[in-house]
Order: C-alpha cells, then structure tokens, then sequence
C-alpha cells in the first residue's frame, strides 16, 4: 500500500457529497446556518477535558503547562490553517478523508476516514458515562446506566430530526460554554489583580514559587503536551459542518481565521490564571482546577456551577460526536468505503443509517464501559487515543499534494492559505512526528500509540482487501 505516483485528475476525484443547498434524496441539506457554524467553532475547542482533565497536566508539569499548551496549541493552528485552504476551496462532508482520497489514494481516505470513525464513536461512551455521572448524582433515583441511556437517546433523536436541531442544539451548548469561560477569565482578571472585595494582587509569586516555574525540568513540558494535544480534538469539525452550511466558504474561513485567539484565549488564558492564582502543586487544583479557582475566590456554590459547565461541555462533545461519526461515516458511504445503505438520505437530508450505525457501536462501547471497564473497554479507549496525531499527520502530508491540485484546476478557489507553503507544512509533521516518538518514552502514551498503531493497521488492511475486490470488480465488468 503506497500513495499514488501521479497527481489525481479531476475524472479521479471522490464525488461531492454535499450537494446543492436543499437538494432532495442523496444529499446532505444545507441546514446550519451561519451563526450555528460560528459558535460551532467557537465551542468545539472548549470541552470537557479543559474543565476537568487540565488538574492532571498542571499537576505534572506545573506552570510550565503554558509552553505545553502554547506548542499543541500552535500545532492545531497550523493543522486547522491547512485544513482550512482544502476545505474553503472544496468543502466536504468528509473532510480531511475526502481530501486524502483525493490526494494520496483511495487507501489514505479508506484508512484515516474509518480511523477518526473509531475514535469518536469511543467518545459517545466516555461522554456518555461522564454525563450519566454527574447527573446520577443530582437524580440518584435513576441508575447511572439510566442516564447513560437516556442522554444517549435524546441526542440520537436530534440528530435524526435534521441537521438543523443538530445546530441548534450545539448553539445552545456551545454558547452556554463560552459564556463560562468569558465569565471565569473575567472574575480571574479582576482577583488577580486584587479587584475583588477579600483578593489581593497576587504577582508572579505562584509561577515561579513551589520549584519555579519548570518544577519537573524542560522533559515534562513534553509530557504536558501529550494529555493537552487531544483536548484539541474536535477543532476540525467545523470544516465537516461545513458541507451542510449556507455559505460553506465563508464559514470556513472564519473559523479558521479565528482559532488562533480562540485557543489562546480560552485554553492559554484561562490557565494562566488558575497558576497564577494558586499554587500549581495544591490537591485542589489537581482535582478540579477551575473550581478550585472560584472557591479561592469565594464565589459560592462553585462546585455545583461547575458541574453544570461540565454536563453541558460533554453534552455538547457527544452531540457533536454523533453529528461527526455519521458524516463521515456517510462520505465513506458515498465514496464505496462503507456500505452504501450509510451514503442514504431521509427526506429532510439525514443520514439516519449512518446515524444510527454509529450510535449502535456507540451503545455497544457504554455496555463495555460499565461491564468491562479494565479490559474491553480499555482497549477500545487505548487503541483510539493516537488518532488525533494519525488525523493530523495525514491532514499536512494531504495539504502537499492538494495546494498543487488547487492552484492548477481551480485557482480562484485558492482564498484560505496556508503560510510559509510548504516549509510551515514540513514544520507540522516534524512536531507531530516528535510528539509520536515521545509518546513512547510515556508508559500511558506507549500504550495508547502502540494499540492506536495496531488499530491502524487492521484498517489498512482493510483497506487493502476492499481495494483488491474492488479492482478486481472493475476488471470483471471491463
């Protein structure tokens, strides 16, 4: 299995799947509107992870989990910056899968498009498990299997529905969490500079006190950035959203405009701050750093807001989950990767066999989760971990080829590009490529990438069956 040795040509291309806006049976419908997509991309860099799972990166690597996030951070601005030229000059439902079908071969598209399937169809579970969690606690009456399956349901209900109650239930959500951040940012501002009645300005005491500010060494700002690289995923969904919008380059163009002050504001903003206001290396912190934050600055009941922002942060990933898992499960469908039941349409353009195939394994992952969390559904969770890097590697090795494509076939469709073409490009890779080597030298990352590598190569294998029957289909009927 190699990528193509010549250039594919228009005749060669994977067929468009979104279609004309509104179009009937076969098509997606173009049914987000602009301010959907906006807060799309505005909340799908703010989940669960950063609420939450952020304690343990402060807590390994202290306040130089700055630099951590300030190079992931960097790394997705490039990645979304090459996404962004493909998917303005031809935007896609299948996205990034779709484009390395295109430019580096049927294997690329097969492999990376069921690959990213996987993970988020994993997501469903773990999200799915978190929300049961929280709310089992408010309503111990239902069990939390209850809840897992209540959640679940709803959501596969809206999703099915059309894609417009897809988007606006992600509005919702995702305006709920943007709220929160502005919120947090702008009370943290004000204690640290001690304009809360009871705070005082704190200074740098925090970040360079408690073993200064690389307490571990320069090695753990790497190790940082292997629990923050993943809470990115989810940035490029917009660029699949997209297909179904009403004005498909403008969105994306924006979106990809503006993840630059998304990340730095609300991933490196509102960090800076948690470290600056309390000691990196408090148990509080490593808990729950943001509500540690609120308790310290006395906003009563901070626990319980908290708690709120974080069911609705995973609410809204396992909306978008599903929303994510279909569509490209139904460009796989389109292209002859997936059984072409997925590449069908309901009346008001929903891919309700797609939808529905994904959130069957998505239940299948929640059992797991409850009857075999240590074996079954560890596994699943590790050998999914890794894609994320798999996704973007394949992302900038797709960007060479197809800017090439782009300026030859349809120039003036060239209106996102990426910087610096190709050497921000090579730049990429080498800082994913290191991320990966040093996934190895983690004994929960070599885990991870070693099960995500054998993943991998299941599906390239795959692959590469579906590829000899499908040849060997066209020899017959030649």
């Amino acid at each position: 299995m190699s990528a193509n040795t010549t250039e594919p040509t228009t005749a060669d291309r994977a067929p468009h799947q979104a279609g004309p806006p509104g179009h009937g049976d076969g098509h997606l419908k173009a049914g987000l509107k602009n301010r959907h997509l906006s807060m799309i991309a505005i909340g799908g860099v703010i989940g669960a992870g950063l609420f939450v799972g952020s304690g343990a990166g402060i807590a390994s690597t202290g306040p130089g989990i700055l630099l951590s996030y300030a190079l992931a951070g960097a790394l997705v601005v490039l990645v979304m910056r090459m996404l962004g030229e493909m998917a303005a000059a031809d935007p896609q439902s299948g996205s990034f899968s779709a484009y390395a079908d295109r430019a580096l071969g049927r294997w690329a598209g097969f492999s990376i498009g069921w690959l990213y399937w996987f993970f988020w169809v994993v997501v469903l579970a773990v999200e799915a498990t978190a929300g049961a969690k929280i709310l089992n606690q408010w309503v111990p009456g239902v069990p939390q299997w209850g809840w897992a399956l209540i959640v679940m349901a709803v959501l596969t209900a809206t999703n099915l529905f059309s894609v417009a109650s897809y988007g606006e239930f992600e509005f919702w959500f995702a305006g709920i969490k943007v709220v929160a951040i502005a919120a947090f940012l702008v009370i943290g501002i004000l204690a640290a500079f001690g304009l809360l009645p009871g705070t005082h300005a704190v200074g740098a005491g925090n970040l360079t006190g408690h073993g200064g500010f690389l307490p571990h060494g320069v090695g753990a700002v790497f190790t940082g950035m292997l629990t923050v690289v993943f809470a990115f995923m989810g940035s490029e969904i917009v660029t699949l959203a997209a297909g179904e919008s009403e004005d498909p380059q403008k969105a994306v163009t924006k979106a990809t405009n503006s993840v630059i002050w998304r990340i730095g504001i609300f991933y490196l903003g509102s960090i800076l701050l948690v470290v600056t206001l309390l000691p990196w290396d408090s148990a509080a912190v490593k808990a729950s750093p943001y509500v540690a934050v609120l308790d310290h600055i006395g906003i009563p009941g901070a626990g319980q807001v908290m708690d709120v922002i974080v069911l609705t942060a995973v609410l809204s990933c396992l909306n978008s989950g599903m929303y994510t898992a279909s569509r490209m499960a139904f460009s796989l469908g389109q292209r002859g990767d997936a059984p072409k039941a997925f590449a069908k349409v309901t009346a008001r353009g929903v891919p309700r066999v797609a939808i529905l195939s994904s959130v069957v394994f998505g239940f299948v992952a929640v059992f797991f989760n409850y009857t075999s969390p240590d074996t079954v559904f560890a596994f699943l969770l590790n050998s999914s971990g890794a894609v994320a890097l798999f996704v973007w590697l394949v992302i900038c090795a797709t960007q060479l080829r197809m800017r090439k494509i782009i300026e030859r076939e349809m120039p003036e469709r060239l209106t996102v590009r990426m910087w610096l073409y190709p050497y921000l490009t090579w730049t990429a890779m080498g800082m994913i490529g290191f991320v990966m080597v040093y996934m190895f030298t983690d004994a929960d990352g070599r885990k991870q990438m070693y099960l995500s590598l054998v993943a991998a190569a299941i599906v390239l294998a795959a692959s590469a069956v579906v590829g000899r029957r499908r040849r060997a289909a066209v020899a017959a009927g030649s």
